[in-house]
């Protein structure tokens, strides 16, 4: 068989792929990714089908068959070539670029009651500073804040827990950097999957890659050699907080990171447990150095957009601004 045969071959059962992704997933649920508001969709083991909508909170959709979950985690477990099976439960990766490159993670029994999956899709449509304000998620004094950290090109370190917002908040001071840098600015950002949004004229975007060995590390030392002015980067998860916070602190001022904690003291502390995973020591000095700001995004069931900004520690002065 030739290349281009194979090549033909390998189109065409992509294309079958998707069209029983879409199938499964039935027309209601596949239009989602089509609404641009729409930040995750997600199927319980009891079939329930949940969607959560910028500014909107979470809202139920209808149900979905079991069996179907399961077909839809099968075809996600081949297209990620891996399997899924009573021994291997979990599937995790991107979807295909039909579907966003969108974040899949689902699981089957025995690790669940029934089939489940959660779909995280990446932004599509900015929410801005002034949205947030809008909405009541943050004050303008804390826009004013922020505003000035984006412009004296403090480092930000966006916490929150688990569907907190970290992303989207993240997009918002993105696109306030966006807005103030001209053709002379590099910036270059780092994630497992491609989640953040910006339209600065001088962008490069690196994805870190399981299978090739790549991961966030290698990548923040590759970034060095090109020449950043701003290095931003998606959830730090491991070790790579060390090299990071390095390169924040060699004269590559103006970052932004996200990273799951619920309080900023919480956030310091697992950065200096995820650097401790390179084997060093603890790291206060250097964290103190290289953040310049914590920001804590909150759940909030009370707020009609059901999240706020909690809390803003000035790392360097130890002032929490609620």
């Amino acid at each position: 068989m030739n290349i281009h045969a194979h090549d033909q071959q390998e189109q065409q059962a992509h294309a079958r792929r998707i069209e029983q992704m879409r199938r499964i997933l039935g027309p209601e649920i596949a239009a989602l990714f089509d609404d641009t508001g729409v930040v995750e969709i997600m199927a319980n083991p009891d079939g329930r089908v949940f969607v959560e909508r910028l500014g909107s909170g979470i809202s139920p959709l209808g149900e979905i068959d079991a069996s179907r979950v399961q077909s839809l985690l099968g075809l996600m477990a081949d297209y990620l070539h891996t399997t899924v099976s009573r021994d291997r439960p979990i599937v995790e990766g991107a979807m295909p670029i039909e579907f966003l490159r969108s974040r899949f993670a689902g699981a089957i029994p025995p690790m669940v009651e029934g089939a489940s999956f959660s779909i995280r899709l990446p932004a599509r449509s900015v929410y801005t500073l002034d949205q947030y304000v809008e909405a009541g998620i943050i004050t303008a004094a804390q826009m004013d804040t922020l505003s000035d950290a984006v412009l004296s090109r403090k480092n930000i370190l966006v916490s929150g827990g688990t569907g907190s917002g970290k992303t989207t908040l993240a997009n918002a001071l993105i696109d306030r950097i966006s807005k103030l840098s001209d053709i002379g600015t590099r910036i270059v950002i780092i994630e497992d999957t491609r989640e953040l949004q910006c339209t600065a004229p001088n962008v490069i975007q690196f994805l870190t890659d399981d299978d090739a060995g790549i991961d966030m590390t290698r990548l923040l030392k590759l970034t060095l050699r090109y020449r950043p002015d701003r290095i931003l980067v998606g959830e730090v998860r491991d070790k790579a907080a060390l090299a990071l916070l390095k390169a924040w602190n060699t004269g590559h001022p103006g970052g932004i990171a996200t990273l799951h904690a619920n309080n900023p003291e919480a956030a310091l502390l697992r950065l200096d447990q995820l650097c401790q995973e390179a084997g060093v020591p603890a790291q206060q000095t250097l964290i103190h150095e290289a953040v310049d700001i914590v920001l804590q995004i909150a759940r909030d069931p009370n707020h009609p957009a059901g999240r706020r900004i909690s809390a803003i520690l000035n790392v360097k002065d130890g002032v929490l601004i609620s």
